[in-house]
């Protein structure tokens, strides 16, 4: 037998295999085919034809990570076919950002005007208005969500043509008619253009998205994700919003490149719903997209919104928030529990945005009453959960999809949530739970959802950094709830072996063992020994995928 291998590497290696530690692999056709001691992986060296890669020393070398959870998708189509507004000021707002905006739009020949970007908290007492933006223009729509995507502004030409109200100021829909969002109304009694949740995307689905976002606009896009994500140590990413355009360019894309043998990653697709469309059509094209899927390309989640934001002040919760309201509910819970039922029984995984702690609860049963425990059902975000709800997801085999990099503000952020009546008392900086999921025996992996990113890194060595230590370098802050800080391993196990598993691809991928794909990084930082405050500091010097070399730092 021949035990020549194409490639072996010496160093410090964590293989996320039970926190175990290795000394070398060796890699031929593209999977491990040797794990263990520098002497046996020797064996393996054909001098002339065996490439060596010595990294004792150096760092680290481990599996390489993935991203359960962002909108890549989005986030970098967003500059491409409109405008964003980090950072920005609503005065900055309507004088800088939307009058580019605009420009932008009326020299390529658009027929929208769309952006992202804007934040709630920094708008949330001087929101720009449908007529100031028509100020600025009224003869093309005009649409900007914000860096959540849970909100919008829009002006009078877009709402007329969503149907929200008529050219002549007459109202066809107001308040909370849009199931699961609220129009909100001004003192004369029309839409003032701010949207919340479900009436935002309601808007944005009337909007000339083919045009907006065609297919070569999407292979751009599938091109320039596979680029950063490879940089940044990612080889497995779930997109949370797959249609977010209202059409299918993103997953035609994405099959049409890795066809073509370009497709360096796994990229997992969700197909999004909303609580004002109908569920059996959405899952019936949910259905048809599945001809997309390949070997790099896996398709097999139905996404909705339970909720909204607990901080934007949309997310369902329990008890009310300090003003008394609740947040906002796109479904019932038995309704959420029929949907599972279809979607499990169709073969899809649930893909569900839930917050607050009354809508986790909301998922969780619907979960566990409907669902197949074999379908790996999953949360995303999960601000907060009932005590009694954790042991369910862990015996129901519920995946929580964590943000880990949010366990972290500057040290007066309770105090301004307090004041601004931004959660339910008790809960100011008790939020997003990491560590009771591994202590419940829950499968966690992690998101950056970017571009939403509330300040955070999106790398996995500065998410790793919060998730340890509950602190962003730079910031002027100290842990929120200590308690639920995660071990480096825990951490790690996060980024890999369990996107792995939410991906459904264990026993191919997300850790460095025999028979699996060689997908690793070359890190130039020991994480797992380095100071804790220097974590952030680590890149990968090379990603690999499948025993290729698909990223170089040098």
């Amino acid at each position: 037998m021949n035990k020549s291998a194409d490639l072996v590497v010496y160093g410090k290696i964590f293989t996320s295999e039970n926190n175990q530690l290795a000394e070398a692999f060796a890699v031929k056709d593209g999977k491990f085919v040797y794990v263990g001691d520098k002497k046996g992986a020797e064996a393996f060296v054909e001098a002339g034809r065996t490439e060596v890669v010595d990294y004792t020393g150096k760092g680290l070398v481990m599996p390489a990570c993935g991203n359960g959870h962002a909108h890549y998708s989005i986030g970098v189509a967003l500059p491409m076919v409109g405008t964003v507004a980090f950072g920005k000021t609503p005065e900055e707002f309507l004088t800088e950002v939307v009058p580019a905006a605009v420009a932008k739009a009326r020299e390529t020949g658009a027929t929208t005007v769309f952006g992202f970007g804007w934040n709630y908290i920094t708008f949330m007492d001087n929101m720009p208005t449908r007529q100031q933006l028509d100020a600025i223009c009224s003869d093309i729509p005009v649409y900007f969500a914000d860096d959540e995507g849970h909100k919008g502004l829009a002006n009078t030409l877009c709402l007329v043509k969503a149907g929200i109200m008529k050219a002549d100021g007459t109202v066809l829909k107001k308040d909370k008619d849009i199931r699961g969002g609220e129009i909100v109304m001004g003192p004369d009694g029309t839409p003032t253009g701010f949207l919340k949740e479900q009436a935002g995307t309601f808007v944005r689905f009337s909007l000339d998205t083919e045009r907006l976002y065609p297919l070569d606009v999407a292979k751009v896009v599938v091109k320039k994700i596979q680029e950063q994500l490879l940089s940044e140590g990612y080889i497995m990413y779930i997109d949370g919003w797959g249609n977010y355009f209202n059409n299918i360019n993103f997953f035609k894309a994405a099959h049409e490149a890795d066809k073509a043998g370009e497709m360096n990653m796994i990229l997992g697709l969700t197909y999004e719903t909303d609580s004002w469309g109908n569920v059996d059509e959405a899952l019936s094209k949910a259905l048809d997209v599945q001809k997309y899927a390949t070997k790099h390309l896996k398709t097999n989640w139905f996404k909705l919104f339970m909720d909204g934001t607990v901080e934007g002040r949309t997310g369902f919760v329990e008890p009310l928030y300090p003003d008394g309201h609740q947040g906002l509910a796109n479904w019932t819970e038995e309704e959420l529990t029929e949907i599972t039922r279809k979607v499990n029984a169709s073969g899809l995984t649930m893909h569900v945005h839930t917050m607050g702690n009354k809508a986790v609860n909301y998922v969780v049963s619907a979960y566990a009453n409907g669902g197949k425990d074999e379908l790996r059902n999953t949360l995303v975000h999960i601000r907060n959960v009932n005590p009694e709800d954790y042991q369910r997801m862990a015996d129901h085999n519920m995946y929580a999809v964590a943000g880990m990099h949010w366990h972290h503000c500057p040290t007066n952020a309770p105090e301004y949530i307090r004041e601004h009546n931004l959660a339910p008392a008790g809960v100011e900086d008790k939020s997003y739970p990491m560590k009771t999921y591994f202590d419940k025996g829950i499968v966690v992996t992690s998101h950056s959802d970017f571009p939403a990113l509330s300040g955070s890194p999106d790398d996995p060595f500065g998410i790793m950094e919060i998730a340890v230590t509950g602190v962003l370098h730079g910031e002027d802050g100290k842990p929120w709830w200590p308690e639920e800080l995660l071990t480096r391993e825990q951490a790690l196990a996060s980024l890999t072996i369990n996107v792995a598993r939410q991906l459904f691809l264990e026993k191919e991928r997300g850790s460095i063992s025999e028979g699996k794909y060689a997908d690793f990084l070359l890190v130039d930082k020991d994480v797992l020994s380095c100071p804790v405050t220097e974590i952030h500091q680590a890149k990968p010097e090379a990603t690999y995928f499948e025993g290729r070399k698909v990223f170089s730092a040098k």
